[in-house]
């Protein structure tokens, strides 16, 4: 099969033939038909800090996903030949306490597909039945292969009631936008976004956001007093991981505000604690999704009306790879999806 491939600790990948996997027992055969570039992708590829420490080679990298299931080995009871599926990307011990107690976001051993094990930047990927998610209603193979990072929103901006509170988004990324949808689909009153892309803010804007800042020139304080709020956001989802975000959160927050935070900073953040205790504010870390009860809620709030298809901005078939990377890598695009079905 056809497959990008990072053969060494180097930059770059290959698109390459390398051998097609086969579906042991338990597990699930699948042909890829779309995959989405994630920024972790980008950080393999480039071969940085965090890829020379987290990766090993050689690896065929992807983890977000939809395709079609074309072989089952013994054991599958739920999945069968013929149904389109996407993919939970983090795979479990099954053993550890927090997945006996049902916590299996929570597991000390994942295994990340696409990072620790093959993943699917192929034609082919083959994953544990527990890990298939099944479309039981239609689905476009593009929104499908984002149903990975539009968990990472869900699960984000579902930790905490929204229904009518005042909600600031800090990163307006593909996550952040597509979370922006989710509150303002269960009920948020005031939805902010901030960011320093006109593109990305502009993007926010016609997806439906109330507000989308420009933190360069603006403040957090500026939309609250346009906006006629006089008590603080109630709820904050920091997506950036910039060091001055979530700094800033916290001097905008109500008293009780509650945080649930997604973006991985790459340097120590100086915290106000003083303010945290006092304005009894909670932080919530966030790591993927909630298995299977994140991949529930995606799937009932697009039956029930949520469109999140304007975050998919570029398309490329798999053979263009490399200008799919680049798009993503600069900044000017939402997700960026590619189409594996004419790659051979």
């Amino acid at each position: 099969m056809k497959a990008l491939y990072k053969p060494a600790a180097s930059p770059g990948f290959e698109l390459t033939d390398r051998p097609e996997p086969e579906a042991g027992p338990g597990e699930v055969k699948i042909r890829v038909l779309r995959t989405g570039i994630c920024g972790t992708d980008l950080h393999i590829e480039a071969w940085d800090d965090w890829a020379a420490g987290a990766i090993d080679v050689p690896l065929v990298p992807g983890h977000e996903f939809c395709g079609e299931v074309v072989a089952v080995g013994p054991g599958v009871r739920d999945v069968t030949e013929g149904d389109l599926v996407s993919g939970e990307g983090h795979v479990v011990c099954g053993t550890c306490r927090n997945c006996r107690a049902g916590r299996r976001h929570l597991c000390i051993r994942t295994s990340s597909i696409g990072v620790n094990r093959d993943g699917a930047f192929a034609e082919y990927v083959v994953l544990p039945e527990s890990n298939v998610w099944v479309h039981h209603t239609p689905v476009d193979p593009d929104l499908g292969a984002i149903f990975d990072p539009f968990g990472n929103a869900v699960h984000t901006a579902l930790s905490f009631p929204l229904v009518g509170e005042d909600v600031l988004i800090t990163g307006a990324g593909p996550i952040g936008l597509m979370a922006a949808q989710v509150c303002r689909h269960v009920g948020a009153r005031f939805v902010v976004i901030t960011d320093v892309s006109p593109y990305r803010l502009e993007l926010a804007r016609s997806m439906g956001v109330d507000l989308a800042l420009d933190v360069s020139s603006e403040t957090v304080a500026d939309a609250q007093h346009r906006l006629g709020m006089v008590e603080g956001f109630d709820v904050a989802l920091e997506m950036s991981g910039h060091p001055s975000a979530l700094p800033d959160v916290i001097d905008n927050l109500n008293h009780g505000g509650r945080i649930a935070m997604l973006g991985l900073p790459s340097t120590p953040i100086e915290i106000d604690w003083a303010r945290v205790v006092t304005h009894m504010i909670t932080i919530k870390g966030i790591y993927g999704r909630e298995m299977y009860e994140t991949w529930y809620a995606m799937s009932a709030m697009l039956r029930s009306g949520l469109d999140i298809s304007g975050v998919i901005t570029h398309r490329f078939p798999a053979t263009e790879w490399a200008e799919g990377f680049a798009t993503a890598r600069g900044g000017r695009c939402g997700k960026v999806v590619l189409d594996w079905t004419e790659v051979g």
